[in-house]
C-alpha cells in the first residue's frame, strides 16, 4: 500500500507541477544556467527538502541520475523510511527548451504516465550547482518544492547555510526544509 501512495504522489506532483509558474516569468527563480549534465549524473543525496506529500515517511532519500545518449537522464528516486524499507520510483528528464540544461521537465514511469504519456511532467530547475558539482539546489519555478542535494550524506554547517541561504534570496521558505535523517537514528529505531 506504502508503494502505492508513493507512486500515485509522484504522479500527482508531477500533474501539478506541470501548471507552475511560467519559465518567462520575470519573477520566477534564477537557474544555475548551462549544467553539464555529464558531470552532474551520478548519486545524489537529498539533505533536505520542502515538504511533499509523496515523501512523507521518508527518512532518506537518494537521486540516481544517468545521462542517456539521447541527451536525456534517466532518474531513479530512493526513499529510504523510518521502517528501514527502500521505496523507488524511476523516470527520465528531457530539456524544457533545446540546449538548456538547468530546466528540465521529469516524468516518472508508473500506470499513470503509461496510460496518458506527457501530461504528468514535473518541472526541475537547477537553481544552484556548485563548481565541483558537489553541492546542488533545486526546486520547481513556484517555489513549493526544494531539494539541497550533496554528493556525501552529511555536509558542515557553515556549507548547509550557505545553501539555505542561496534558497532564500531566490523566495524559498527554508523554514519549513525537513532534513534528512541521519544512518545511525534509522538503525536506532528497529
Amino acid at each position: 500500500m506504502r508503494r502505492l501512495h508513493l507512486l500515485l504522489g509522484v504522479c500527482l506532483v508531477m500533474l501539478l507541477g506541470g501548471c507552475a509558474t511560467s519559465a518567462t516569468d520575470p519573477l520566477a527563480p534564477k537557474t544555475a544556467g548551462a549544467v553539464d549534465l555529464k558531470r552532474y549524473q551520478g548519486k545524489w543525496f537529498e539533505l533536505a527538502r520542502l515538504p511533499m506529500k509523496y515523501q512523507e515517511g521518508c527518512a532518506q532519500s537518494e537521486a540516481h541520475y544517468n545521462l542517456k545518449p539521447d541527451g536525456s537522464v534517466g532518474v531513479l528516486n530512493r526513499c529510504r523510511t523510518l521502517g528501514d524499507e527502500w521505496l523507488r520510483a524511476e523516470g527520465h528528464a528531457t530539456a524544457q527548451q533545446p540546449g538548456h540544461t538547468d530546466k528540465l521537465w521529469v516524468e516518472f514511469d508508473n500506470w499513470f504516465t503509461r496510460l496518458v504519456p506527457g501530461v504528468a511532467k514535473g518541472d526541475y530547475w537547477i537553481l544552484y550547482v556548485d563548481e565541483r558539482y558537489r553541492t546542488a539546489i533545486v526546486g520547481s519555478p513556484d517555489r513549493k518544492y526544494l531539494w539541497i542535494l550533496s554528493r556525501t550524506p552529511s555536509m558542515p554547517a557553515w556549507e548547509r547555510e550557505s545553501l539555505m541561504s542561496k534558497a532564500r534570496q531566490q523566495g524559498y521558505d527554508t523554514s519549513r526544509l525537513i532534513w534528512r535523517t541521519p544512518d545511525r537514528d534509522i538503525v536506532a529505531r528497529h
